[in-house]
């Protein structure tokens, strides 16, 4: 059954497990490209077959914000919807355990990721008027960062002076509420880490770093769940959608059914087609 604002298509009868999307195929990448001079600032350009200039999209894996998970998982994923005809941009980030990661650096480099498209849009071909961002998990959190990030002061750092504008963002199992977050199954002990404090000690980092604080964003926004997801329940899409409707905004939603919190990152998966379709939908002014 589909239809927009409450999606809900079947999943697989299997559910996945971590090891499951450890063991994901990991297609090369067309380019390797450093936004900065950390080793961990750098992204992974993938090309559709074709001429441009191409719509683009930005890929934030996840992993609870912590140093021992890297993009390799999303890289079937980012491959997959470059062959669907969009250009994607896998990035990796400073995380909680390396240095520079947390509080603020993993918020400043996802967003110097998203602005570097502007250096390399010229030779690859790249429209920068038509970007989308997709994240899973942690990286949805990012995700959601990145589409409200215009909201922040103009003098903040995290903001930016010219930050590239997001057409879109699509939250795989999003995290929006980084004070409401405590799943046991979950990664609600890394926010402290991630913020460089107990949450309810930080509410001026909470405003400018938790997507639900910086409502309205002015983009279109589909939050993506799995049904038996342990690990980012279901109330952090619910409770997002229904301040974003206070706020005068519709925010598109699409369930899962039978799936949980990893099925949403393999292409392989019968509901890669309806994450595919509100992807290119994002993607367009």
């Amino acid at each position: 059954m589909v239809c927009w604002c409450g999606v809900q298509v079947m999943g697989e009868d299997k559910p996945m497990n971590a090891a499951d999307v450890v063991a994901l195929p990991r297609p090369a990448a067309d380019y390797r490209l450093p936004y900065g001079e950390d080793p961990l600032q750098f992204g992974e350009l993938r090309l559709p077959v074709g001429e441009g200039p191409f719509a683009v999209v930005m890929v934030i894996h996840g992993g609870c914000w912590l140093a021992e998970y890297d993009l390799g998982y999303m890289s079937a994923f980012a491959d997959a919807l470059s062959d669907s005809g969009l250009a994607t941009w896998s990035i990796e980030y400073r995380r909680v355990g390396n240095p520079g990661g947390g509080w603020p650096g993993t918020f400043q480099d996802v967003a110097k990721a998203l602005d570097y498209l502007r250096e390399i849009a010229p030779d690859h071909d790249l429209d920068v008027a038509r970007v989308a961002v997709v994240g899973h998990s942690a990286g949805a959190h990012l995700a959601l960062w990145l589409g409200g990030r215009g909201s922040l002061d103009c003098g903040d750092p995290l903001r930016g002076h010219n930050p590239v504008a997001v057409n879109g963002v699509i939250a795989l199992a999003g995290i929006s509420d980084l004070a409401a977050y405590d799943a046991p199954d979950g990664c609600g002990s890394a926010v402290p880490g991630l913020l460089g404090g107990v949450p309810a000690e930080m509410p001026e980092r909470l405003r400018r770093a938790s997507p639900i604080e910086m409502l309205p964003f002015g983009i279109k926004v589909t939050m993506v769940t799995g049904e038996f997801d342990s690990i980012v329940p279901a109330s952090q899409a619910r409770d997002f959608v229904e301040a974003a409707r206070d706020r005068g905004e519709t925010v598109n939603t699409i369930e899962i059914a039978g799936a949980g919190h990893f099925e949403l990152v393999d292409p392989a998966n019968s509901a890669f087609g309806a994450i595919r379709e509100a992807v290119r939908k994002a993607v367009e002014r």
